[in-house]
């Protein structure tokens, strides 16, 4: 995949895109069903031709770039939103140093996939199978991700299991992130030209 300033904005908005939908289940219990949909696919496109078909088509993430967009400044809700991302990213680098962790993530994401042919992927059972592998997987990586919101909605757990999921897609955006050159200076230095470059993919879906 191209490591160009444009892939690099599709990978982050579809980091961004995961957290803002655990940011809405964890306050409403509900969030962008279409939205939720691209995530979740994301995660089992794993041999994908250029970045963009991880999403599909740059509609398909219109809530990740509106977040770039609108969504990371020094509000609270903000401030969370960076707080997810930053610890997706620490999630993400200490996961490539543990090759049994790898190859177990791996293992269980082709399972996944084998049983798509059966279940539909927004299924309840195949919702919890995939927070599982966060939670078997990525988890115990640590350090974990503390997710604020409603405590009444958190304590439901179906809602965990959206969480759980919508942060494994974070953690296969973050993989997406570096695969195309994303590092930490970019998100320093080139925040700002991420932001235009989301601005122009708005503009035109």
């Amino acid at each position: 995949m191209a490591n160009t300033p444009y892939d690099r904005t599709i990978a982050f908005a579809g980091m961004c895109q995961a957290v803002a939908l655990v940011q809405q289940v964890a306050r409403d219990g509900q969030c962008d069903s279409d939205a939720f949909e691209v995530s979740l696919r994301s995660v089992l496109c794993m041999n994908p031709k250029d970045t963009i078909n991880v999403f599909g088509n740059e509609a398909n993430l219109r809530v990740g770039l509106n977040c770039m967009v609108k969504g990371i400044d020094s509000t609270p809700s903000g401030s969370e939103i960076t707080r997810y991302i930053i610890s997706l990213m620490a999630l993400e680098r200490k996961l490539t140093r543990r090759p049994d962790a790898l190859s177990q993530l791996s293992d269980r994401l082709d399972m996944l996939e084998r049983q798509t042919a059966h279940f539909d992927l927004f299924e309840d059972q195949m919702i919890s199978n995939l927070a599982s592998v966060y939670l078997d997987v990525i988890s115990p990586i640590g350090p974990r991700i503390q997710v604020t919101g409603t405590p009444s909605v958190l304590q439901q757990t179906a809602n965990q299991h959206k969480v759980r999921a919508l942060l494994l897609a974070g953690i296969r955006c973050a993989v997406l992130w570096r695969q195309v050159g994303g590092k930490r200076r970019h998100l320093i230095f080139g925040r700002k030209k991420m932001v235009e470059q989301a601005q122009l993919i708005l503009k035109r879906i």
